[in-house]
């Protein structure tokens, strides 16, 4: 079952009321797995699929739902590379490779 708090239900509605009801829903979740347990891999049965966010992509024409802990631009770090470029005391560049 997928499930939703009330939060979420009012934005979708308030999304719907604005016109955007007839566009299509993009789960962000895992790829291991159709749950939001990464453990949990394959096609298991007889879960829940908790919504914790919902966005709405309108320009590019989609809702997106939000499970578990996912980070919604793949392939980049968690920690940006930018984090580790600094000054050494003689001012030159360092931790670009």
């Amino acid at each position: 079952a997928v499930i939703a708090d009330a939060n979420i239900r009012s934005q979708l509605s308030a999304w719907e009321a604005a016109g955007y009801g007839h566009l299509p829903v993009c789960m962000a979740k895992t790829q291991y797995s159709f749950t939001t347990d990464p453990n949990r891999r394959g096609a298991p049965r007889g879960f829940d699929l908790p919504i914790r966010e919902v966005r709405l992509s309108a320009g590019a024409g989609f809702v997106v739902g939000i499970c578990g802990e996912i980070m919604t631009m793949p392939g980049l770090p968690s920690v940006p590379a930018a984090e580790s470029i600094g000054l050494n005391a003689q001012g030159e560049v360092e931790g670009l490779f």
